[in-house]
Order: structure tokens, then C-alpha cells, then sequence
């Protein structure tokens, strides 16, 4: 089984960080690649991210309210 990280996606050249508005996906959902796995706020405007590929969600490593930088591992998905 391969591990997938995923990581804090850049959408704007001036973005260095984000909050964690919501997970839409929980530990232990099946996800699909390129099925919204979160939503993030970066300079007001709300977006979701895409999962980087399929498999289980095994791990959450930011949590709703939270502030983190741009590619940081924020979650896990086991292929």
C-alpha cells in the first residue's frame, strides 16, 4: 500500500498559508482522486481541495480553524 500525502496547494503566487474551514471527507472515508477532500480560506475567498489521488483517508494532521503554510503535509491517504 502506498502512502499519498497531501499537502496545502499553492492557488496564487502571493499565497504563503491558509485556514482549514471544513473537511468534507473524514478518517477511514474512501475518497476518489480528484473528489473535494477539504475547503480552505486563503485572502477571503473559500476553495476546495481536490484529493491528490484514491484510497482510505488514514489521517488528519490539521484541523478545522487552523492556520498552516502553503505544502504542508496536512493529511494522509493510504492507495
Amino acid at each position: 500500500m502506498a502512502n499519498i500525502k497531501v499537502l496545502l496547494p499553492q492557488f496564487g503566487m502571493g499565497m504563503q498559508e491558509a485556514e482549514i474551514v471544513r473537511w468534507i471527507k473524514a478518517v477511514g472515508d474512501s475518497v476518489e482522486a480528484g473528489e473535494p477532500l477539504l475547503e480552505i480560506e486563503a485572502a477571503k475567498t473559500t476553495v476546495e481541495v481536490p484529493s491528490p489521488g484514491a484510497g482510505t483517508l488514514t489521517e488528519i494532521l490539521a484541523q478545522e480553524g487552523d492556520t498552516v503554510e502553503v505544502r504542508a503535509h496536512i493529511a494522509t491517504i493510504v492507495a
